[in-house]
């Protein structure tokens, strides 16, 4: 029975350094596994890191470009603008001056018309008065040459006044 006892020992004993052998074997595997893994992870790490660095170095120099674009195109655009508003300025300044002129030339004009209505008037004033004189002398001389007529009428053997026209 020792010795079955001892077999067991040395069975327990063999039993024992098999499974710490397969243990030491499946703790180096993934001991191996887990250093694998964390190699692969540092390489993804860098790849990435490089990735990202590459990628905020394009887009910083893409932004520096549309930057210097921009600003070239911004100091552009305040030259034009500079231009562009001295030229409305200079614009509205002519409009202004012709304005100006127009104005005084309206005044003139107009002065002149009143001056020439006036003068037309006083021409007309005076034609209507020569008028109105030349229709009174008419009409005394109508009425002296009928008061002539009269007389002469009566000396010439007694016309009358029916032989002649009554005049207005």
């Amino acid at each position: 029975m020792m010795a079955l006892q001892q077999i067991r020992k040395k069975a327990q004993k063999d039993g024992q350094k098999k499974n710490e052998e397969t243990i030491s074997n499946v703790a180096s595997e993934i001991k191996s596994n887990l250093d694998e893994l964390r190699t692969k992870l540092e390489k993804d790490r860098q790849a990435f890191a490089k990735a990202l660095s590459k990628s905020s170095k394009d887009c910083e120099n893409l932004l520096k470009n549309e930057s210097t674009k921009f600003q070239a195109v911004y100091e552009n655009f305040c030259k034009e603008k500079t231009t562009h508003m001295q030229g409305l300025k200079d614009a509205i300044s002519k409009y202004e001056e012709e304005k100006e002129k127009l104005f005084m030339r309206y005044e003139q004009l107009r002065k002149k018309e009143k001056s020439m209505i006036a003068e037309l008037e006083k021409a007309c004033a005076s034609r209507i008065t020569d008028l109105e004189e030349s229709l009174k002398k008419k009409k005394q001389d109508d009425k002296t040459f009928s008061i002539l007529r009269k007389t002469l009428g009566s000396f010439l053997d007694n016309a009358s006044d029916e032989d002649f026209p009554p005049d207005d």
